[in-house]
């Protein structure tokens, strides 16, 4: 996978994340304080971490001579356990 792939991977990723939080808004639910199925949402934001994070390693890899197709998707626990 390169960097094209992950970041068509990302863009995909965000587009389902935003289509399931529009379907919630125009039926209510979030009004209601529901969260349209937390349980993808909550994949949907692992998932979106993880290749963010992908992305990151295999760029520095590059700028620093590495070889970026030595990077590897992280634990979803790990990756987010990261602070800014």
């Amino acid at each position: 996978m390169d960097n094209q792939d992950i970041l068509e991977r990302i863009k995909a990723l965000v587009e389902e994340e935003r289509s399931l939080r529009e379907t919630a808004e125009e039926s209510n639910e979030v009004q209601a304080g529901r969260i349209p199925d937390p349980h993808r949402l909550r994949q949907l934001e692992e998932q979106l971490d993880q290749y963010w994070d992908l992305l990151r390693q295999r760029r520095a890899m590059k700028d620093y001579g590495g070889n970026p197709d030595e990077a590897r998707t992280r634990p979803a626990k790990q990756v987010e356990d990261y602070t800014s």
